[in-house]
């Protein structure tokens, strides 16, 4: 017989204005373009506007909406670099959107625990 598990935190014990701070992320994330733009300036550093359209189809006015509801979220933010504005990815939002998943997720597995151990008794 295994030992009893302990019963996890309830849901509410993550902290609702993290939860919402990371489902606004992950909403930002949710639309394609704006995730190919988070990818670029992961891969790239920091890039102009002009860098980030090269080679699509995407009009510069579109990226530039794209990269303010990033911004909206603290995903990304712009530099001033001379006459040229250059936008740059900040990871603490998603790191925190992750953290809470991972939080999530210890939930989930303590409930699986639970399930078994109730399931095998």
């Amino acid at each position: 017989m295994s030992a009893p598990v302990k019963p996890a935190k309830p849901a509410a014990a993550l902290k609702a204005p993290a939860l919402r701070r990371s489902a606004r992320v992950f909403e930002a994330l949710g639309d394609e373009t704006r995730l190919r733009l988070v990818v670029a300036l992961c891969a790239g550093g920091a890039l102009s506007i002009a860098q980030l359209t090269a080679g699509t189809d995407i009009s510069r006015q579109a990226v530039t909406k794209h990269l303010q509801v990033l911004a909206g979220v603290g995903l990304v933010r712009d530099l001033k670099v001379g006459r040229e504005r250059l936008w740059q990815f900040e990871p603490a939002e998603l790191e925190q959107a992750r953290q809470s998943l991972q939080r999530i997720g210890e939930h989930w597995d303590q409930a699986l625990l639970r399930l078994k151990a109730f399931v095998e008794t």
